[in-house]
């Protein structure tokens, strides 16, 4: 009984790349919450410094989530260690990688060969990224397309979208906090998702779908994936609030890693929808 609920709730979803579902869903939002929780006890631990630079720096991990998502949708890789790339195992390997660069800095640090851990931490991202960037190149130069106009027409999209929640939080609410960088990155990282999401179902000619329970509700609900930013603006707005609020109550280094969490949730799918898109995969 038990086996065959975790086969049918986590083990096949991963397999044959089914939608999520509610239980999926729930649950590994409790395991980002736990694991936000622990990694914040164990940077503490050792003293790691968690401030906006640390957030900086990780980006490069979240970008290349996003690109190796993206390598397992294109079949590059045909063994079972393509079920590593596929979420929730994903969020496992990459941590693991930036791990590595993480303690590697911090010991560089303290025997004096680096000012800042940050940077030797960024680069080990950025070289990943680099790596696979050109393998999907390559991929597309040779196998399918490089579709410019579909990039251009998302990032247009999600500028346009992400100017206009930002002015109206900066200055339709007042909130002058919005224009902290961090929350730049998340509503930027969010209005991407929402607005691949809504290319790739209404107006991409391969016509893709979405995957999550709340996000295929609404679009059901609503007969158009652009009901999406109304979703993300419901979500964004009370959050920017509640993370202001706490970041001048709570812990700095957890309001820090937090924010990093939401970064993560938006922007991840958002550069891998993206990506497939202008690809055609």
């Amino acid at each position: 009984m038990v086996w065959e609920f975790i086969y049918k709730y986590y083990i096949d979803p991963i397999r044959y790349g089914r939608p999520y579902t509610l239980v999926d869903t729930l649950t590994y939002a409790l395991i980002l919450i736990v694991a936000v929780y622990l990694v914040h006890r164990a940077l503490r631990r050792y003293d790691t410094r968690i401030d906006d630079e640390f957030v900086l720096s990780t980006l490069p991990y979240i970008v290349l989530g996003g690109l190796l998502r993206v390598v397992q949708d294109t079949g590059m890789i045909t063994s079972e260690l393509q079920y590593l790339l596929i979420t929730p195992l994903i969020f496992f390997v990459i941590a693991a990688y930036a791990a590595v660069f993480l303690v590697g800095g911090m010991y560089l640090e303290h025997a004096g060969v680096v000012s800042r851990y940050d940077r030797f931490y960024a680069a080990g991202g950025i070289a990943a990224c680099i790596v696979a960037g050109a393998a999907l190149i390559l991929f597309g130069l040779f196998e399918t397309r490089i579709a410019l106009d579909v990039l251009l027409a998302i990032l247009a999209l999600a500028s346009a979208t992400s100017l206009g929640l930002w002015a109206l939080l900066r200055y339709g609410l007042g909130w002058s906090y919005a224009s902290d960088r961090l929350y730049g990155l998340l509503i930027c990282g969010h209005m991407l998702d929402a607005s691949a999401t809504s290319y790739g179902i209404d107006l991409h000619p391969l016509r893709y779908v979405e995957q999550h329970v709340v996000g295929s509700n609404l679009i059901e609900l609503t007969g158009t994936a652009f009901s999406m930013f109304l979703l993300k603006v419901a979500v964004i707005i009370p959050a920017v609030y509640i993370f202001e609020r706490y970041r001048r109550e709570g812990s700095a280094g957890l309001w820090h890693l937090i924010v990093l969490a939401v970064i993560v949730v938006g922007m991840a799918p958002g550069i891998r929808d993206t990506v497939r898109m202008v690809l055609y995969v």
